[in-house]
């Protein structure tokens, strides 16, 4: 396994694997955000709280926190298509679990059901990195990885749009209310139903060639010499991987707590702009998918990891302070500009976290260290939330954000510490060599897999 090449292949199946994953990825942040954009609405129709209402967004990130290890080991152990096919399963039967919560006394139910979602998203968010891996070349994996993070972030993006024109707020005629909810409910199972199937025709745990030869030496891997424990405790002893997993809670955390507050934040300064603040939202949004895109193509291109996140987690601190003292201004366009700007680089910065965790970890499963990067960014997403929401309301916007940046400031010193080993690239440029079978199952090898011996080769 240690000498020559094994023999690579592209298989044109690796589109469509990541059309259909990109499409119910879409569809899951579609309903994540599709109660909070229209809060007004739910509470009205179901009588409930706003309180209430938000908590049918948060439930995602409650459900994520407990729930990854037994996702990661479930792909780790299970495979890459059962995995999509539970994702884009339970995706479809909370939608169709929603279609039943129209009425105003079913609140209960559609919390149920969008539980069910956020039990879906578990087994969504951990792909990416793996479906780019196993499926993709080594020069464009991190454009899929990319591209696979894109269809979440297209998802939010329609969420801000579609809802509050399929469901206007009709607060004086519940019926016409619950008739416009039904069509975005159903509407949405259907699609979901349809998708799930096309995973089920679409999904194959691998292709029948290894298309690098980093996955062609995974594969000569036997299957027994895989412990799913090791995995999780030789990613806690890579320093390198722990430094990230905290500088990448910080950043996404810090997204989703200024996507949460935007409106609250807007509608300080900008009275009665609501729809203007979801457009900002929708700005935040789209210029974020632009920024996956080209830092995607960027890293395919140069393969510079390290450099490309340290610059991306600097810019990110710099728009976030722009945008935290122009607020108040009094000039919506400039809030318009500079939350495009915080989007791109923010949003930008997501597939840039998932492709180097998986350079720095290789051989360890690209699923195991997207999980944990995630749950890293769901809870520091709830603490900045409820904190960062605190000092707004108690203070002001300004001091919420100030809060943000301080955070920020401290991952870019944690990012600036990590050592860049880029593992998965070295193999594939034949740099170094792996020989699978060179350490025993029962061999202690300190901070490194334990199928894991790097040789010098070339």
């Amino acid at each position: 396994a240690g000498g020559g090449r094994l023999e690579t292949r592209l298989s044109r199946r690796r589109l469509a694997v990541l059309a259909v994953f990109s499409c119910y990825s879409l569809v899951n942040a579609f309903q994540w955000i599709q109660y909070s954009i229209l809060s007004n609405v739910f509470a009205g129709f179901y009588g409930v709280s706003f309180t209430q209402i938000d908590w049918l967004s948060m439930v995602y990130m409650v459900a994520y926190v407990p729930l990854i290890l037994p996702a990661t080991w479930l792909l780790d152990t299970r495979g890459l298509r059962l995995t999509a096919l539970l994702g884009a399963g339970l995706n479809g039967l909370g939608a169709w679990l929603k279609c039943g919560s129209l009425a105003p006394d079913r609140y209960p139910l559609t919390l149920a059901a969008q539980s069910v979602c956020a039990v879906a998203q578990v087994f969504i968010l951990g792909l990416p990195s793996r479906i780019a891996s196993v499926w993709f070349g080594p020069t464009e994996v991190s454009t899929a990885c990319a591209v696979a993070v894109l269809g979440n972030q297209l998802g939010t993006a329609i969420g801000f749009l579609l809802p509050p024109v399929l469901v206007p707020n009709t607060p004086n005629d519940l019926d016409l209310m619950a008739h416009n909810i039904s069509i975005m409910f159903y509407g949405t199972a259907i699609v979901s139903t349809l998708l799930f199937f096309l995973t089920g025709v679409v999904f194959e745990e691998k292709p029948k060639y290894p298309p690098s030869h980093s996955q062609a030496v995974l594969q000569t891997m036997p299957p027994e010499d895989y412990s799913y424990k090791q995995s999780i405790i030789n990613l806690f002893r890579n320093i390198p991987f722990v430094l990230l997993l905290i500088s990448y809670g910080i950043m996404t955390g810090a997204f989703y707590s200024v996507s949460t507050l935007l409106n609250q934040m807007i509608v300080t300064y900008y009275e009665g702009e609501e729809v203007n603040a979801g457009r900002i939202g929708l700005t935040l949004v789209v210029a974020g998918m632009v920024g996956s895109i080209i830092c995607g193509l960027w890293l395919d291109y140069t393969k510079t990891y390290k450099q490309t996140t340290l610059i991306v987690y600097i810019l990110s601190f710099i728009g976030l302070l722009i945008f935290t003292f122009t607020l108040d201004l009094g000039y919506l366009i400039v809030v318009f500009v500079t939350g495009g700007v915080l989007g791109f680089f923010m949003t930008g910065y997501l597939p840039l976290g998932f492709e180097f965790a998986v350079e720095i970890t290789y051989p360890e499963s690209e699923g195991t260290s997207s999980g944990l990067l995630n749950a890293s960014a769901q809870i520091f997403g709830i603490v900045f939330t409820l904190v960062q929401g605190k000092l707004t309301t108690d203070y002001s916007p300004c001091a919420g954000n100030v809060f943000l940046c301080a955070w920020i400031f401290v991952g870019i010193i944690l990012t600036a510490l990590i050592k860049s080993d880029l593992r998965r690239h070295n193999v594939n440029s034949g740099i170094m060599n792996l020989d699978v079978k060179a350490v025993p199952v029962d061999s202690p090898v300190e901070a490194e897999s334990t199928t894991l011996k790097i040789q010098s080769a070339l």
